[in-house]
């Protein structure tokens, strides 16, 4: 449940600017979009902290009124807000700060990733097993075709939301430490490196779009059908050499894959 309360103007009045003698900075915005002003009011409100995740944004008549602009160039801010994945407008509630996005742009763990953006991540463990007949993940591992594998499933959560759902697979030979740890509330990724000596240091990654299947759909509380991130990984340590293969999947919404790339 959202509660809402009376939130302070997102910026001064064209009279309380005039007062405070900021002649000099209307002179230097006077170019800027009357659209792109309430942005940045709006974002520097969410940088700020003054507006959190799940907080209200104020509708497009009281940000029309707020910077004596139409509601047409209200509505057109706050829509690419929306399309930026800042703000969510849900129909005939309003507009409100969106929940902050995991970004793909570093080989984290997930717990290091939530704590990143300030949330609190756990998982809650679906099945834990060992497999011996993956033979391709098994080559992927650089691993006999019949090689013990571990495999493990697990829902990741940010707070009480489940966000993502993920396979990891490992060679239990080399690896034992991870069959007994207690995933559900540490770091795969901690385990490998303080228990098993390993240093990770790159992944290579295949990433598509696609829908979730009846049993993920119910894992992350989704609609069937609904739109995923899906991310394959395999994992290396510093000597180049194979330790996890991942298979994630991954809330479209709630995610967003960063490339940089270079001619």
């Amino acid at each position: 449940m959202v509660f809402r309360k009376q939130l302070p103007k997102l910026a001064d009045t064209a009279q309380d600017r005039g007062r405070n003698g900021n002649s000099s900075t209307m002179a230097n915005r006077s170019d800027e979009p009357a659209y792109r002003k309430i942005q940045n009011a709006i974002r520097r409100r969410i940088d700020s902290g003054q507006l959190k995740p799940g907080n209200a944004v104020p509708s497009e008549r009281e940000l029309a009124r707020i910077h004596g602009v139409s509601l047409m160039t209200a509505r057109h801010a706050l829509t690419e807000l929306a399309r930026d994945g800042l703000v969510e407008r849900r129909h005939g509630a309003g507009t409100f700060v969106a929940p902050p996005k995991v970004h793909f742009n570093k080989l984290l763990g997930y717990t290091e990733q939530m704590a990143s953006l300030g949330l609190t991540a756990h998982s809650r463990i679906v099945s834990s097993s060992i497999v011996h007949r993956e033979h391709e993940i098994a080559a992927r591992l650089g691993l006999p075709p019949n090689a013990r594998l571990g495999r493990l499933e697990r829902v990741r959560l940010a707070g009480d939301e489940p966000v993502a759902f993920e396979v990891c697979y490992w060679s239990t030979e080399e690896y034992p430490a991870l069959m007994n740890a207690p995933l559900d509330k540490v770091s795969l990724f901690s385990v490998l490196e303080r228990e098993c000596g390993v240093e990770l240091a790159y992944a290579d990654e295949e990433i598509d779009a696609t829908d979730a299947d009846p049993r993920i759909s119910e894992l992350l509380m989704l609609p069937k059908g609904a739109p995923l991130l899906r991310m394959r990984q395999l994992i290396f340590s510093t000597t180049g050499r194979a330790t996890v293969y991942v298979t994630g999947f991954y809330r479209s919404g709630r995610h967003t894959l960063r490339i940089r790339r270079f001619r």
